[in-house]
């Protein structure tokens, strides 16, 4: 052993242990097993819980040899020695007692010995040693450790799931007795053990509420990968699963949970199809699922079956054209299954046209023809007499009016051919006869758009009727919905050129497939929209600049209401993100949402987005019109990014949305009543105990207690826990750089209730009782420093 680790270890010489660190890695690292068993030897004597001078050597001592360990990439040669020191752990109490908060000495140590040995999870001989040991760790109380334990865990679960595997029972209790953060291992070892995690199924659905948004979305993958491998298992979860689609975080994943279960326990689901109507009624994205389920229940019996065509015909006339391919399979499949349902010669529809638009209304007429002469039938199956029949009746009649003339024309020309083409199942349609499809669609839209106003042209001043001429005035002065699709005679008309004008219209509004996209999805964008801005704050500005990791958007957020506190009527809050396409795109859906009108690519806001989303392209990148129309809205996993970016910066602290003015208003503005306390100088916003590090070396875990006080420009803090004793000069809230959370370091322990205060020459770590009070620190701390540097604002505005 090397000579100077033996005079500190054998001779507990805490004045030599920061010695260690002057020494090369390479020049002790054949000795670092045998300095872990004499550390072994120290931690298992008998006064070592009393023995602060021992516990400081070990500690230092650890924390060399794993720095060593780390730099020479030794830890397969000494994981051995490494990990009998961490099963040694084991034997002592590791469960802080009474009050003290503060882990136990062995704790320290087991603590400090993870992150050396479970970083190496992608290592197959360490982890064969460490995982059952980390499983132990688990079970033995200690809050914190367990938690850092779950987190590594986690990432060896990706590299070495079979080592888990075997120890799903405890990982499973684990995550029911509370430690949520080992969910993510779940769906890494189900495949492997299936049957475990199938006896726990019930409880885990069931804790679905108690989880924050990042532990859902583990738990919904788990639910998934049983849905997609054994959908039986789930029929008996689904009231559960149901109860949660009104949580829209979770909604699209459940529903597709929920199809693979109607298809191997249609029954299951027969009493919850009202909510889920309901649930497609609210947001039109989920209707083609909800339509598979409504088919998946219909093949029960041919009473189910008339009961779900009623519905599924109903959204014929409602759903986006891209649902149809899928809505056509569900009913395809019924009629095969029940070929009384219309008629007995269902196949013959399907056989007869190319096209998915023929196919339906011509589907759309047999059913209408059916309803008369199964009208009493009807009434008896769906219950709802009358009022169903019209329904029916009502949505065959609008999905006709709305597909009749898109197919005239292909009619036309299926009649005259002597031998059409046959498919005899609507899979088989290619992607290029959607494609044609769609742009039929769009080209009939734009026709008659056209033709329009070249009618309504002589009627413009009577300012009724009248549609503008450029995209620009479409903005401020269109209303209206689209028309009905033109008859092929109207076509024809539209599509011959009246004069020169008719070709300068050609590159109008309704040639603009921004325009088009926003105007056809207007309610869903709105609806989105007034649910997004309860969640995301829009930015007031966005400058696009580059960096070493790409394009960046500073953002800047101010206060609307700007009272006579407000933390931010004369500076911004800033932000820097990575994802400059994301905000576009929601500034784009929040602009939208404020217009009674759909905008177009020539407004001069939407042109100002444009060009900001030009800075961050890269070359063959789609365009901004490209960009913006490929999806209705964003996903709720790009919006849950944003959220925890915007938590990162603290924005939650300082910001909130106010429902009575529906924006986002700052701390002071959203709570006037506490203007006058936080304002009154030398009258304590806030004051307590709280930790601070203080130690010779950083890497020790030292915290000593003082008193503080948050009060005006000051956060003042006295020696010990007398507020009489004065102690260091204070921290000046108008030169606080930044309050930040401390990162989630290896050695860190406790830090979920840590933060630091960053001033131009010094930090300050500090550490609260609990999450709770820690929370409450922060948002006072960051509140008084905005307030501090928005009175200079506004002191410096003054003086100029």
């Amino acid at each position: 052993m090397h000579h100077l680790f033996s005079q500190v270890l054998g001779q507990r010489d805490l004045s030599r242990a920061g010695d260690l660190f002057s020494l090369e890695d390479t020049e002790i690292e054949h000795c670092l097993s045998q300095a872990l068993d004499q550390i072994k030897d120290i931690s298992c004597s008998p006064d070592y819980l009393t023995n602060d001078n021992d516990q400081a050597v070990v500690e230092i001592c650890i924390t060399r040899i794993t720095t060593a360990i780390r730099e020479t990439g030794s830890i397969e040669r000494h994981s051995k020695a490494l990990v009998g020191l961490w099963e040694s752990c084991l034997e002592h109490n590791l469960t802080p007692q009474g009050e003290n908060t503060e882990d136990t000495p062995h704790a320290k140590i087991a603590s400090d010995i993870t992150s050396c040995i479970l970083q190496n999870y992608s290592c197959p001989s360490v982890m064969v040693l460490a995982v059952p040991l980390a499983v132990r760790f688990l079970q033995r109380g200690n809050r914190e450790l367990s938690r850092n334990m779950s987190s590594y865990l986690s990432l060896a679960a990706i590299a070495e799931a079979d080592l888990l595997a075997e120890h799903t029972e405890v990982i499973t209790l684990s995550v029911l007795g509370g430690n949520h953060m080992l969910l993510r291992v779940l769906p890494s070892v189900y495949a492997r053990q299936p049957d475990t995690i199938h006896r726990h199924l019930g409880n885990l659905t069931r804790m679905m509420s108690q989880l924050e948004t990042p532990e859902k979305q583990h738990l919904i993958r788990l639910i998934q990968m049983v849905a997609e491998q054994h959908p039986l298992m789930l029929s008996t979860q689904v009231p559960v699963l149901v109860s949660y689609l009104s949580d829209h975080s979770l909604t699209e994943a459940l529903l597709g949970a929920l199809v693979d279960v109607s298809q191997a326990s249609p029954s299951s689901l027969i009493n919850f199809l009202p909510t889920l109507r309901m649930v497609g009624q609210h947001s039109t994205a989920f209707q083609g699922s909800v339509a598979k389920i409504h088919g998946s229940v219909g093949i029960i019996s041919e009473t189910h079956a008339h009961s779900s065509l009623a519905y599924l015909v109903s959204l014929l006339g409602t759903m986006e054209h891209s649902f149809h391919h899928t809505l056509l399979l569900e009913i395809r499949a019924l009629t095969d299954r029940y070929p009384s349902l219309l008629g007995g010669s269902s196949k013959d529809i399907y056989r007869m046209s190319n096209s998915f638009t023929t196919i339906a209304r011509l589907l759309g007429r047999r059913l209408e023809d059916k309803t008369h002469s199964r009208l009493e039938r009807m009434r008896t199956d769906l219950g709802g007499g009358g009022a169903s029949e019209q329904l029916l009746q009502g949505n065959v009649q609008s999905f006709d009016k709305r597909m009749g003339d898109e197919g005239a024309e292909e009619e036309e020309e299926e009649e005259d051919s002597p031998s059409p083409q046959r498919r005899y199942s609507l899979s088989h349609v290619t992607s290029e006869e959607r494609q044609e499809m769609r742009f039929n669609r769009s080209k009939s839209l734009a026709l008659h758009a056209a033709r329009s106003r070249s009618i309504t042209s002589d009627t413009a001043d009577d300012g009724e009727g009248a549609e503008p001429k450029n995209c620009e005035a479409s903005s401020s002065e269109m209303a209206g919905d689209v028309a009905a699709p033109l008859n092929a005679n109207e076509k024809k008309e539209a599509e011959t050129p009246q004069s020169g004008e008719m070709n300068g219209k050609r590159g109008g509004e309704e040639e603009d497939k921004l325009f088009i996209h926003l105007r056809e999805n207007m309610e869903t964008l709105r609806e989105f929209s007034e649910e997004m801005v309860k969640q995301i704050p829009v930015p007031e500005q966005c400058v696009i600049e580059d960096s070493s990791r790409g394009c960046v958007a500073k953002l800047s957020f101010s206060c609307p209401l700007k009272g006579y506190y407000c933390l931010y009527a004369k500076s911004y809050f800033n932000l820097t993100s990575h994802q400059p396409h994301l905000w576009i795109r929601i500034m784009l859906l929040h602009l939208q949402s404020k217009s009674s009108v759909p905008l177009c690519s020539r407004d001069k806001s939407v042109q100002r987005l444009a060009s900001l989303w030009e800075k961050t392209q890269l070359k063959g990148s789609h365009s901004f019109s490209m960009a913006m129309t490929q999806h209705t809205t964003p996903q709720r996993k790009d919006l849950d990014s944003l959220q925890v970016q915007l938590e990162e910066v603290r924005f939650f602290d300082l910001f909130g949305f106010s429902e009575e003015e529906g924006r986002w208003l700052c701390f002071m503005c959203n709570n006037p009543e506490k203007a006058t306390v936080v304002n009154q100088e030398g009258q304590p916003l806030i004051e307590g105990k709280l930790k601070e590090k203080q130690v010779r070396w950083k890497f020790i875990k030292r915290w000593k207690t003082r008193y503080f006080t948050l009060a005006g420009n000051q956060l003042l803090f006295r020696r010990g826990k007398s507020k009489d004793e004065m102690d260091d000069i204070p921290i000046e809230l108008s030169k606080v750089q930044s309050v930040k959370v401390v990162a989630k370091k290896r050695r860190d322990r406790g830090l979920p209730r840590a933060f630091e205060i960053f001033t131009d020459s010094k930090s300050y770590v500090l550490k609260a009782e609990d999450e709770k009070h820690a929370e409450e620190w922060l948002q006072c701390i960051n509140v008084a420093v905005a307030q501090a540097r928005e009175r200079e604002n506004k002191e410096a505005t003054t003086y100029l």
